[in-house]
């Protein structure tokens, strides 16, 4: 097997890449690879290096075409980077889908949709206007709104959200890898018009969804039962079902994957067919010439879907290439798989189902052969004794065996090969799932087969329909307890901080090297080793830079503070936000720094919007220690907290002015304060990282700030950190006096419009010419101590630099 389509796929891939670090004018590599092409043909000799470097220039091309602005009416050109209200008119790229979130403890229905726009109304004119747009907003769109529909919509345009927090997922650069460039909010249906009349067909994916889940229903309770929605969302790709809760378990088991209709559900499908018609003794030519057919068709009615074109993309080449009785290699057929997608849109290389659809795959065509190898040894008994002697027992359990043996070697391959992209994109590490999938898997094949019989009985056989759905529901209600199961398991899974470029690159490296059997070569061994030499340097570099490197982070909504310093020992989260902010920013943060056991936790005073979320923490991360002042609260609800904490051995500790917390310094409230604001009591903490000294003063309003200047003699601080109090301002001239601040991080959160830092505020702090930066207007700010210098870096770009005693300041970017 030469693989030509692998050096072919490599090198259009490497263009791909080229084109998305050095964007070029589309037309001057076009011109470019025209010219190649016309050597390779003038010329024999330089047939070859001009064929290569025209096709890297094709996939450089292509990339270019896609990210570059070729139009006068692009939106980009059009609309820019503001915010305004528009009215958009289009047509819609899809059906538009619901989500279930969570809201103050309900569960809310969005609907998310993709309109390809045609015209734009922007200050009270019409104009010609192209690109893709995401649309979002509460509620659900009647049936009438379908694929190919076209629609007007009014909203806010504005350009996506980008990442909250350092290390959290990525709105913006999500829709970017999809052409879409701006998300438009609307406040509910009433804001969507249809502008093609009524009486319009659905087409025929939004048919087959309707009349399957009718059909796979059959039978069954309600729809609100969660297995059936289960069997929906796994057969037909209904993601309305997987909500947070409901996917957490699979998430965390590393069984998720069953509910993508990916290769899994194709080649089961396909192997049912091909099966049902070689008994019926059809030739393979004619097997072809049905199934390829039968499941694109599927592919396009559940809705065209990425993850199940690239499926079917890669069974056609193995199904044509077994119809025609050509010799099938995996790799050589991954490879024209990926051809064919990254030429229809190669912005796909850089979404993480194609990296890990086809790292799976990868992984699987190189490292089985080996284990494959190493399992028929396992399993081979003694050559020299006839099977008839062997005990009955024993070959009663060889078929069970070998079953075992083989998907445990799958999972374990697909395991190495998706290991660190599951770290790097969801900062997870789940072991467990090498057990999972060996449950998982054989029950989703078996409740797919169901789901099979339960669509092509329909109808005309109810009685087996409902047979088949009895049956799926079964069997889909044993793979959410299983997944719910497995992740019981100690140490089944774990959070880690995403792996680097480099370690990335020398993961596969190793992985891929060994599978091909470099190290077996002197040469490639050099090779190897020379490369992993100049990653390891390059990684010790880094390490040394960053292993004494202090965070301070900030998070959007301000009310929740995360203290990363070296190590683990000396870590602490000040303040745990309220339920909302716990759910969408420091969960997902705490689990992106690699936290699994939470560090202690101090509740600066008794305002709900800090200490609301404790609940939500205790049930996501195990819990430590709280450690809270002893001074009285007003809030009804923190006083209860308190007295639950206590109840504990442990759980609570009282801390006072004076204490210190490892590098911090515990400066208000005393223990015989008695304010009668909650705010007056908060929490005040002072501490020194790498010269730089830093004071947190939480909410701490006016009587409070009285008190901390009466008792400090020296409050001298390079950074304050200040919330928004309840009344009043933070940061009154007297304080910022004795404070003399080079920097001012003022914590306050856009909604509600009472924690926003006030005009006047912001217009007092402007007149110390000294640099502010607001977290209502950036989500989140992380402050960055190392020894030879610091840094505040807020997420809209903006950072201030600190060296040789010189503050400078970088505009957005």
């Amino acid at each position: 097997m030469k693989r030509p389509l692998l050096t072919l796929a490599l090198l259009y891939v490497a263009g791909v890449l080229l084109g998305a670090v050095w964007p070029l004018a589309v037309t001057g590599l076009f011109a470019l690879t025209f010219l190649l092409l016309v050597f390779a043909m003038a010329s024999a000799q330089l047939r070859r290096t001009c064929l290569v470097a025209s096709l890297v220039l094709a996939g450089w091309c292509n990339i270019a075409a896609r990210l570059d602005i070729l139009s006068p009416h692009d939106l980009r050109v059009v609309f820019g980077q503001r915010t305004d209200i528009v009215t958009v008119r289009g047509v819609l790229a899809e059906t538009p889908t619901q989500r279930v979130h969570e809201r103050k403890g309900e569960p809310v229905e969005r609907t998310h949709a993709v309109v390809e726009t045609h015209e734009l109304r922007l200050d009270g004119r019409w104009q010609p206007a192209h690109g893709r747009i995401a649309i979002t907003m509460p509620g659900v769109l009647g049936t009438n709104f379908f694929t190919g529909r076209t629609v007007e919509v009014d909203g806010v345009l504005q350009s996506p959200p980008g990442a909250r927090a350092e290390g959290l997922f990525d709105y913006r650069a999500h829709l970017r890898w999809q052409g879409i460039y701006y998300q438009l909010i609307t406040d509910d249906t009433r804001d969507w018009r249809l502008l093609d009349g009524e009486n319009i067909r659905p087409p025929m994916d939004a048919c087959f969804i309707v009349w399957a889940q009718r059909t796979l229903a059959r039978g069954l309770p309600e729809e609100v039962d969660e297995p059936l929605r289960l069997m929906w969302a796994m057969a037909l790709g209904w993601k309305t079902a997987l909500t947070d809760e409901v996917a957490t378990p699979f998430m965390r088991s590393g069984t998720m994957h069953v509910f993508a209709i990916s290769g899994l559900h194709i080649a089961l499908i396909a192997g049912i067919l091909v099966a049902l018609l070689r008994v019926l003794q059809v030739p393979r030519a004619a097997c072809g010439l049905v199934v390829l057919p039968l499941i694109w068709f599927y592919t396009g009615a559940t809705g065209w879907q990425s993850s199940a074109i690239r499926s079917t993309v890669m069974m056609s080449a193995i199904i044509v290439g077994w119809s025609l009785k050509r010799p099938c290699d995996l790799l050589n057929s991954l490879a024209a798989a990926a051809l064919i997608i990254l030429a229809w849109d190669p912005r796909q290389l850089f979404q993480a189902s194609f990296q890990l659809s086809f790292s799976v795959v990868l992984s699987l065509a190189l490292l089985m052969p080996a284990f494959e190898s190493w399992r028929q040894r396992l399993l081979q008994g003694d050559p020299l004794l006839p099977n008839s002697a062997r005990p009955r027992w024993r070959r009663w359990l060889d078929a069970p065996l070998r079953s075992l043996s083989l998907g445990a070697t799958v999972s374990l391959a697909a395991w190495f090969g998706s290991l660190p992209l599951i770290a790097h994109y969801f900062h997870l590490v789940t072991p467990v799932s090498l057990l999972a999938n060996l449950i998982v898997v054989p029950l989703s094949s078996l409740e797919l087969m169901c789901n099979l019989g339960s669509l092509l009985c329909g109808d005309w056989a109810p009685w087996l329909t409902d047979l088949f759905n009895h049956a799926g529901w079964f069997w889909m209600l044993w793979m959410d307890r299983a997944s719910e199961w497995c992740t019981r398991i100690p140490a089944g899974y774990f959070y880690v901080r995403a792996p680097t470029p480099i370690e990335l690159v020398a993961y596969y490296t190793l992985l891929f090297g060994a599978a091909l059997g470099v190290f077996a070569k002197p040469l490639g061994r050099r090779w190897l080793g020379a490369t992993l030499g100049i990653l390891g340097i390059v990684w010790l570099w880094q390490w040394q830079a960053t292993r004494n490197q202090i965070e301070l982070t900030m998070l959007s909504g301000g009310s929740c503070i995360y203290f990363d310093a070296a190590g683990r020992a000396n870590d602490l989260l000040i303040d745990a936000g309220d339920a909302s902010s716990v759910n969408f920013v420091a969960k997902p943060f705490l689990q992106s720094k690699g936290v699994n056991q939470l560090p202690p936790l101090i509740l600066t005073h008794g305002d709900i919007r800090h200490y609301g979320g404790v609940d939500k923490l205790e049930k996501e991360f195990t819990f430590t220690t709280v450690l809270a002042s002893s001074a009285p609260s007003p809030s009804r609800n923190y006083r209860e907290l308190m007295t639950r904490l206590k109840k504990t051995p442990g759980r609570l500790s009282t801390i006072q002015r004076g204490d210190r917390l490892g590098a911090w310094r515990l400066l208000h409230p005393a223990a015989t304060d008695r304010f009668t604001r909650g705010d007056d009591n908060a929490i005040v903490l002072h501490g020194e990282f790498h010269g730089a000294r830093v004071l947190l003063l939480s909410d701490l309003g006016a009587a409070g700030q009285a008190a901390l200047l009466a008792r400090e003699t020296d409050l001298r601080a390079d950074i304050v950190v200040t919330g928004i109090p309840a009344q009043g301002e933070p940061l009154s001239d007297s304080l910022l006096d004795a404070i003399r601040p080079r920097l001012i991080v003022i914590a306050d959160s856009k909604v509600p419009a009472k924690e926003r830092a006030s005009p006047a505020l912001r217009r007092r702090l402007a007149e110390r010419a000294v640099p502010v930066l607001y977290v209502s207007e950036s989500d989140s700010v992380t402050l960055t101590f190392n020894r030879a210098n610091w840094e505040g870096h807020a997420m809209d770009g903006r950072r201030v630099e600190f060296k040789a005693g010189k503050a400078l300041e970088r505009p957005s970017e």
